[in-house]
């Protein structure tokens, strides 16, 4: 183990001794909301907050629906160097403006404290029936930099080049593939040089994330995101194709290896050890419905793209001595969302998929003793059910808003105007999404719908945002620390 790698663990080690010690009274619970982007991280956040505020319908969870659920609210964040995640902002664009919240660009972090009457005498006795759950949110492209961490720059440049040379990425990947052929990795260290493949290899990223194919499946994340990194050494580098796989002092490879490296400690490392490695609780989000209507290479490359995330993460469980210092994840939920975008009759097949997508991340976490679930949701519901007819059949529909500029069948909306329509339907072997060229039996129709318009109660009262199974990934992620 390298002293870099011991310096961080026994600064994990007294950070986390620290909160379980304040914890004793008051326990807290970080659960990280991860995924790729789009998935759905920030609505995901917005709709437990404000279910459990406000009086949410959540039978499933079942402190909650058993009435021990007494209150929560939300208190100051414990890390005073993270933004707090704009619950506030969020909730106001979903239930008064009715369009869906602003991607995540930046760790955020929110504690919600839930007051409760426990069944436990001593958990009655010292904390009082509280605790505090602090909900970290990050970008779900810095995911894709962790198994950095455990490659170096020969490694990582032939993985990207052999992946930018695919058939279905060699008309995306022509420009910086092109502009690379040029380069001689031996030749003396030059800035403009690394200034000029760093943004043709920007370029590569932004393009590949634009393709719905794609899925967002390269790092470095942050390529994408620089924030007040933009311009530093630290993101101006871009894999080489090294023939013989060595590299010369005083060479351009030399200096993308060294920035390589830069970028693992400055960028990497920090948010693994300060965020990621802190970790109880994990949800990861993923938009399953994007990637089958993309087809199987897209199917397939969200596999791998998983299997590598997960990879990094802590699992396991630890006796109550070792986890006075040690954190390790001991329940994964992995969530398909957008399950309001298909009939209810195809949630299990959605769930079947998804566990085929996670299957060799599931083996893994059980493996080291975590406890792993699979789920459809939609953390709003911007749809609900009907039946309509076509020829004379009688088909499954969802209704909804479609946002503006959506098209159906030729007919662009205004945002305003509902449509009943069907679907389509997923395969009944998972498998064959990973093999059939269209991804699926028969195509989706993939349309983004508005948010709901909240009801209303006789006496004025606005419900909280309807879901579809909120409650179940609570009782799964919370449920036990209700007890």
């Amino acid at each position: 183990m390298s002293l870099t790698a011991i310096t961080d663990e026994t600064r994990l080690a007294l950070t986390t001794l620290a909160e379980r010690t304040i914890g004793i009274t008051a326990p807290a619970i970080r659960l990280g909301v991860t995924g790729l982007a789009r998935a759905g991280k920030t609505v995901f956040i917005s709709a437990l907050v404000h279910n459990l505020i406000h009086g949410g319908r959540l039978p499933l969870f079942r402190a909650y629906s058993g009435g021990r659920v007494l209150g929560s609210h939300l208190e100051p964040q414990p890390d005073d160097a993270v933004p707090r995640f704009e619950y506030e902002r969020h909730v106001e664009a979903l239930v008064e403006d009715r369009v869906w919240p602003d991607s995540t660009r930046q760790i955020s972090e929110l504690r919600l404290t839930v007051q409760y009457e426990s069944a436990s005498f001593l958990t009655r006795t010292l904390s009082g029936g509280k605790i505090h759950i602090d909900i970290v949110d990050y970008p779900g492209e810095w995911l894709l930099d962790l198994p950095l961490l455990s490659k170096d720059f020969a490694t990582w440049s032939r993985e990207a080049l052999a992946f930018a040379r695919a058939p279905e990425r060699s008309r995306t990947a022509a420009p910086w593939l092109d502009r690379l052929a040029t380069i001689d990795s031996d030749a003396p260290e030059d800035e403009a040089l690394a200034r000029q493949l760093a943004a043709t290899f920007t370029g590569y990223l932004r393009a590949t994330r634009a393709e719905s194919g794609s899925l967002s499946t390269l790092p470095p994340g942050r390529f994408l995101m620089p924030g007040d990194l933009e311009g530093s050494p630290a993101l101006t580098f871009s894999p080489l194709d090294l023939a013989d796989g060595t590299i010369r002092p005083g060479s351009t490879a030399a200096m993308m290896a060294r920035r390589f490296e830069s970028y693992k400690s400055a960028v990497v490392r920090p948010f693994f050890r300060d965020h990621f490695a802190r970790l109880d609780r994990q949800i990861v989000l993923i938009d399953a419905l994007e990637a089958l209507n993309a087809g199987s290479a897209a199917v397939n490359g969200l596999e791998t793209a998983l299997a590598d995330i997960l990879a990094a993460f802590r699992l396991g469980r630890t006796n109550w001595l070792g986890g006075l210092v040690s954190r390790r994840i001991d329940r994964i939920l992995f969530a398909a969302t957008k399950a309001d975008h298909l009939h209810h009759g195809d949630h299990d097949r959605l769930e079947a998929i998804l566990s085929r997508l996670v299957g060799r991340a599931i083996e893994r976490a059980r493996f080291a003793g975590a406890t792993v679930d699979v789920i459809a949701l939609a953390s709003v519901r911007a749809t609900r059910e009907g039946t309509i007819t076509h020829h004379g059949e009688s088909l499954p529909s969802i209704i909804g808003t479609p946002l503006p500029g959506e098209t159906v069948d030729g007919r662009i909306f205004d945002g305003s105007t509902e449509i009943a329509m069907f679907p389509g339907d997923l395969p009944d072997n998972p498998e064959s999404v990973f093999e059939e060229p269209g991804g699926t039996s028969m195509p989706l129709q993939y349309v983004r719908f508005r948010p709901p318009r909240l009801e209303r109660t006789a006496e004025g009262l606005t419900l909280s945002l309807p879901h579809i199974r909120l409650d179940r990934a609570l009782e799964f992620l919370l449920g036990d620390r209700l007890r």
